[in-house]
């Protein structure tokens, strides 16, 4: 049963009641947290041969050939002891010796210079099975080793070529060294890396780029990374985007009936749901949704909800499903406290991305 709030008026027959993401709480299954660790559907048709570079920054032509190098080495036989792996990577097999030289490539630049469209091109461009590669955001592969437990995401992911890293995240010390010690492991295991950063906090308006602060932070691993610097126009500049201004209950609430594959959900009660869910479902969360429908959009109470909602934030960027709210605008629903904190560029990324779908999700009113 859906637990929408009824729209006066319409038919239940020619309206069905929308969707709940409240109603949802998916089981997913290891096999599938793995499968689904490839480049989001905006990043499916990007290439080294879609990027553009600027002809004023040769480091971004540099930083194509270099990329384009190292996934061009890394099509040869890849085993672990030459024995056979199960797709969750069980099976006795003895590591072999480390290979000498770089094993990962870390792409240093600030905003706006395509860091992800080359880390997606690396996945694409890397001659390998795609269940031979992984590529996810740090938080979904912290979320993963959360939901498989640090050893079998270990054993999962050591028969892969490549696994790419974006937007590592260097202001939660734990995790840094979670992760870290993960990369260890599957570097030993031969595993090739390839990462993109944020950067620390306090050091949002020092300059553009945090090669330093990565290479530190991954300690014994940062001989196997050659830095990549990709310079280019910074857009932090331009601050946050303006948020459209909200709609009315009613007008989101007809919205949600009138659009097939809509869900429609009370923001509190949708931010309360999500503290029941693992964080690695989220993406599960939302499938079959065609637009997401708020009613009542207010300030996030407290930091762990708002955290919460990031990861939930990236995922409907990730699947580009438009949305629709009423109540406070986008831009508001951080506190001033949490915007000048330690997570503060996870909440403007969030803010910039919602604010994205809101402007999608306007087409939902207008053309009825």
């Amino acid at each position: 049963m859906s637990s929408s709030p009824a729209a006066p008026g319409l038919s239940p027959i020619a309206d069905p009641a929308p969707l709940s993401l409240c109603a949802r709480s998916p089981h997913v299954p290891a096999e599938r947290l793995v499968a689904e660790m490839v480049p989001p559907p905006r990043f499916d048709s990007v290439r080294f041969s879609t990027y553009i570079p600027d002809p004023n920054q040769p480091s971004q032509t540099e930083a194509v050939r270099v990329l384009e190098g190292f996934a061009a080495g890394l099509g040869g036989a890849h085993s672990v002891g030459g024995g056979k792996r199960g797709f969750l990577g069980f099976g006795k097999a003895k590591a072999p010796k480390t290979p000498a030289g770089p094993r990962g490539v870390y792409l240093d630049g600030g905003y706006g210079v395509g860091k992800t469209h080359l880390l997606a091109s690396l996945w694409h461009a890397t001659p390998a099975e795609p269940a031979l590669k992984a590529f996810g955001t740090f938080v979904e592969l912290t979320n993963l080793v959360g939901a498989l437990g640090f050893q079998q995401t270990v054993q999962t992911l050591s028969g892969h070529r490549l696994l790419c890293i974006d937007e590592f995240e260097l202001d939660d010390p734990g995790d840094t060294v979670l992760v870290s010690t993960l990369l260890g492991r599957l570097v030993d295991a031969g595993v090739a890396l390839a990462a993109t950063s944020n950067t620390l906090p306090g050091k949002l308006g020092e300059g553009r780029f945090a090669s330093a602060d990565f290479l530190r932070e991954i300690q014994g691993l940062s001989a196997r990374f050659r830095s990549l610097r990709i310079d280019g126009e910074d857009y932090r500049h331009r601050g946050l985007p303006a948020a459209p201004t909200p709609y009315s209950d009613e007008q989101v609430t007809k919205a949600a009936y009138a659009t097939a594959g809509a869900s429609l959900d009370d923001f509190p009660h949708l931010l309360a749901h999500l503290a029941k869910v693992h964080p690695s479902r989220y993406g599960a969360l939302t499938d079959g949704v065609t637009a997401v429908c708020l009613t009542d959009v207010q300030a996030v109470p407290d930091q762990s909800t708002a955290l919460r909602l990031v990861v939930l934030a990236d995922r409907l960027y990730d699947r580009e499903v438009p949305v629709l709210a009423s109540g406070q605008p986008f831009d508001q629903l951080f506190s001033e406290e949490m915007l000048n904190g330690g997570y503060r560029k996870k909440y403007f990324r969030a803010i910039s991305r919602l604010t994205a779908l809101a402007r999608d999700g306007k087409a939902l009113v207008e053309t009825r």
